[in-house]
């Protein structure tokens, strides 16, 4: 029988004071912990201490978003809503111990939703109890500052702006100061923190990673489809001045008003800026809600050159065949004859559709070549790009993963954007379409087991993954990248797609990836 306690047994005292959480089936819970605070545009500081004790029970509030949340695609990606509000910063721990001498290691997740929304809970595939479990580890998952009050430029406006522009990372890196100082009292090590995050969380890991002032406070580090190529990656011209500029002018104010927009009621703020943002934007200026590279943060280790601390780092790197395949499809893979299928992919990649079928067949001897249609070239290409660089300018070693999954929905979708979390957490049980009796618990197992193992020696074929059931995965050299492909097999090869990906950037639609099953066919 599952047991709950929440009283002095499930107390933990940190630093600043004591919190209240609670255990459920021997996982200790504690939710919406404060690890910071600061004033709209101002860096956080540590939150004061209290007297008592703490409530942590309760989830903490979510990042306010620009626009409405729109429920859809639940079947694919499942959602959780939550009250938002700019008090945000705030995180949650799953954890086995609550024992200072345990020492397990720590996962640290950082959401996506890009650097403008997401949330920590806003998958519900990021609950860390089934992980926490499985890997015997600590789950720690960060909300923080996003979009204009999290990632806009106003230090040309006063000192006490300083790093606005980088205000969410900010946060991230005071969230993991405060994991290093607190997490021992939660069964964690502090030094063995693994920092963790898909897409815009992905963004964050490989941002972290070029951020002195987070050295130390991480020691290994996963990417999940959140690398994008070295090309897409140049800053915008200038900085905030304009477009804070623009927005007092739109709101009837002056620059010396500008304390003003501290106080302005979020959604005003968000209307200034959509009414200034798009004809700066549009000329390639500063528009914010990106990271600004400066003494905070350096730039990425592509193009940019790699942070000291990170080449101490073991890396690992991965995305999903599907980045941006959400789209339907109006056609069974399994009806197509050979010559309605090359009228298809002719359709859309003309002559060099023989061309794609026959490398794509090499490499993925095993799928069906219609996969063509979604298949991701710009995420696997950086990610390839990223581990190879890792290999070649660090000391600690790097890895490739892709995940390939054909899942029981429209005649066997390939993986999509998100499509991995709930392996990753060993959380299937929550996302039904990932549920294929007899296959896919043993992939969840592959995954989160590949990912523990990263965690505790910082190589995924540690002496935990023999139980596994996965081939030896080697870390990769800057010419030779052995990539563990995640599937109902899961097999290693090595430079397999080179050859695909570089005629697929070629020869597909400039980024039409999601839509073009139903735009072209």
């Amino acid at each position: 029988m599952k047991q709950f306690a929440s009283d002095a047994s499930t107390q933990v005292r940190t630093k600043q004071g004591i919190l209240q959480g609670y255990q459920f089936d021997g996982t200790y819970i504690f939710k919406g912990v404060h690890y910071a605070e600061s004033g709209r545009f101002q860096p956080p500081v540590p939150v004061e201490p209290w007297e008592g004790v703490k409530d942590a029970t309760s989830y903490g509030f979510v990042c306010p978003l620009m626009h409405p949340e729109r429920p859809m695609g639940e079947l694919l990606v499942p959602h959780a809503y939550w009250p938002q509000d700019e008090h945000c910063q705030n995180l949650n721990i799953w954890t086995q111990s609550i024992c200072p001498e345990a020492k397990k290691p720590v996962f640290v997740w950082f959401h996506g939703g890009g650097l403008s929304a997401g949330s920590a809970i806003e998958q519900v595939s990021y609950d860390g109890n089934a992980l926490s479990k499985f890997g015997d580890v600590v789950v720690v998952t960060v909300n923080h500052r996003l979009n204009i009050i999290g990632y806009l430029d106003l230090e040309p406006f006063g000192e006490k702006y300083k790093n606005s522009a980088n205000a969410g990372n900010a946060d991230l890196v005071a969230a993991l100061q405060w994991v290093h100082e607190n997490i021992a009292a939660f069964g964690g090590d502090p030094e063995n923190v693994t920092i963790f995050g898909q897409s815009g969380g992905g963004m964050k890991v490989t941002g972290l990673m070029q951020t002195p002032a987070a050295d130390g406070l991480y020691h290994k580090a996963i990417a999940m489809s959140g690398v994008l190529p070295a090309e897409m990656m140049k800053p915008a011209e200038g900085d905030g001045t304009e477009i804070v500029t623009g927005m007092l002018s739109w709101l009837g104010l002056s620059v010396a008003d500008v304390e003003q927009l501290e106080t302005l009621p979020y959604e005003k703020l968000v209307e200034a800026y959509e009414a200034v943002a798009p004809a700066l934007q549009a000329k390639g200026h500063y528009v914010g809600q990106d990271l600004m590279i400066n003494d905070f943060y350096h730039g990425e280790e592509i193009p940019c050159g790699i942070n000291a601390y990170a080449k101490k780092v073991p890396l690992l790197v991965g995305s999903c065949i599907a980045e941006f395949g959400f789209m339907p499809r109006d056609f069974d893979p399994a009806t197509l004859t050979e010559e309605e299928m090359r009228a298809r992919l002719t359709a859309v990649y003309g002559a060099d559709a023989d061309e794609l079928v026959k490398l794509f067949r090499e490499a993925y001897p095993e799928k069906c070549p219609m996969d063509l249609l979604v298949l991701d070239h710009m995420t696997r290409r950086a990610s390839r790009d990223l581990v190879r660089h890792h290999a070649e300018v660090a000391d600690a070693p790097a890895y490739s993963y892709l995940f390939t999954f054909e899942f029981p929905i429209q005649g066997g979708k390939p993986a999509w954007h998100c499509s991995d979390i709930a392996f990753a957490f060993h959380n299937i049980d929550l996302v039904p379409v990932a549920n294929v009796p007899g296959t896919t618990d043993k992939l969840q197992e592959q995954i989160a087991g590949a990912f523990v193992n990263f965690a505790k020696y910082g190589d995924p074929s540690g002496p935990c993954a023999k139980g596994l059931d996965i081939p030896f995965w080697p870390s990769s050299t800057p010419t030779e990248t052995p990539t563990m492909i995640f599937d109902r097999t899961c097999r290693v090869a090595v430079n397999f797609d080179d050859a695909l990906i570089a005629l697929h950037q070629k020869a597909a639609p400039p980024f039409r990836f999601g839509a073009v099953e139903n735009a072209q066919h």
